[in-house]
């Protein structure tokens, strides 16, 4: 155990959120996401797991430590609902509630499900959850900590 770092926060996941870069993508999935074989393409190389915590639980852990990238448009993204891309299902809205308190008040920008895969292959590392709702699936893409640890 650490002092300040969110207990569900793993090693594995901790050493990851660490190695990554500024605007690198973090993509947080539900259990029907094809995360084995998306995250194999992915800079990491193979999937994360924080298997007992839904999608919201995973995000404010997650946010604890990782700045988000506030300079561009897509600094978070979710995976529109098929068919009704407007929709926001409760997944994806808690996932907004615990974006918004880290002070970012925009809104996550909406991609297409096989886009969204294509952009999940792009990322750092896939994070895949107990979250048994479907399209639990959020990209977090990483900002900037300034030299006296403050988000910039």
């Amino acid at each position: 155990m650490l002092i300040g770092i969110h207990p569900a926060l793993n090693a594995d996941v901790l050493h990851a959120l660490r190695a990554m870069g500024h605007g690198d993508m973090l993509i947080l999935c539900d259990t029907n996401f094809p995360a084995e074989t998306i995250a194999r393409q992915t800079t990491r190389g193979k999937m994360l797991r924080m298997e007992n915590l839904d999608t919201r639980q995973v995000a404010e852990a997650v946010l604890s430590v990782f700045p988000l990238d506030t300079f561009v448009e897509d600094f978070a993204a979710r995976m529109e609902v098929v068919g009704d891309p407007v929709t926001i299902p409760s997944v994806q809205a808690e996932a907004q509630e615990a974006i918004a308190a880290t002070g970012e008040t925009r809104q996550m920008v909406g991609v297409e499900r096989f886009a969204f895969y294509d952009l999940a292959a792009r990322a750092f590392a896939v994070i895949q959850t107990g979250e048994r709702r479907p399209y639990g699936c959020i990209m977090l893409r990483k900002g900037v900590v300034g030299p006296d640890g403050a988000v910039t």
